[in-house]
């Protein structure tokens, strides 16, 4: 079978043949360009809510989901209507837009999610035909320095380097699969220590993983992983590229013994 590849300016998919899937759906920054200047926020003040960088993780296997544009404009990981921020309260009390966004432009807006979802529908679900049964790396990153460049970080005990949210999956079925990616994780050798890497303490999972939980039940199993940006400076959001590096190979170090287990959990749809 070869690769299928869909390209917009939005978001690039790429079906390729592994039954196992990258997303970076916050990596975007971009905005387009008809509501570039309604934005109360800067780009900076943008892209500290962003997760960069993750694009550069989804190369750990050829089916990929990517999105372009900042989670400001939409927001792919909201349901439908919690994805474009109106007020403050949807957005880290950020006041996101000079006036309210007009209708016309959430139209616009609302489209492309909608798209977005019909396209990874139909990704997925040849995914789904092709292999019986597949996971999901839901690549994110989040912040732990709010209250200034120089203040304080948060208590890394409720805030691990690397939180596993898993929270609508069938987690009975799929605990070979989770618990292959958490071992196999938090005991690589990054950089000559180990990862702080824990289950549902920070975040369970966004709209994105419990829409595909729903979609295909239990044929897939997604873990959302949210990467603490120890790796950059949040608030510059220039990177320690070698750091972007080291985590792209600790994820592509989980990657055997996923499969391995998926291969196990997924026998009976395959017979």
């Amino acid at each position: 079978m070869t690769q299928t590849k869909l390209d917009t300016i939005y978001y690039t998919i790429n079906r390729g043949e592994s039954p196992l899937v990258a997303t970076a759906i916050h990596s975007g920054h971009e905005v387009r360009h008809n509501i570039r200047d309604l934005f109360h926020l800067t780009p900076d003040e943008r892209l500290r809510e962003e997760d960069p960088f993750t694009d550069q993780w989804v190369t750990i296997t050829d089916s990929q989901i990517i999105g372009h544009n900042s989670r400001f404009e939409l927001d792919l990981n909201r349901p439908p209507e919690k994805a474009i921020y109106r007020t403050p309260e949807d957005a880290w009390g950020l006041n996101v837009w000079k006036e309210e966004l007009p209708a016309e432009l959430a139209k616009e807006s609302m489209a492309r999610y909608e798209r977005f979802y019909d396209d990874v529908k139909l990704m997925l679900t040849k995914i789904k035909e092709q292999h019986g049964c597949f996971v999901i790396y839901d690549l994110h990153t989040y912040n732990h320095m709010r209250e200034g460049a120089t203040g304080p970080p948060a208590d890394p005990d409720d805030n691990p380097e690397v939180n596993i949210g898993t929270g609508n999956m069938n987690r009975e079925k799929w605990a070979p699969v989770v618990d292959a990616f958490t071992h196999s994780l938090s005991s690589y050798n990054y950089k000559g220590r180990h990862l702080d890497v824990r289950e549902n303490v920070k975040f369970k999972g966004g709209h994105f993983m419990r829409w595909i939980h729903d979609t295909f039940g239990d044929k897939v199993c997604v873990m959302s992983i949210e990467f603490k940006k120890f790796f950059m400076d949040e608030w510059t959001g220039e990177p320690a590229e070698e750091q972007v590096q080291e985590i792209r190979r600790a994820l592509e170090h989980t990657t055997k013994p996923v499969l391995e287990a998926l291969a196990k959990v997924c026998q009976p749809y395959m017979e």
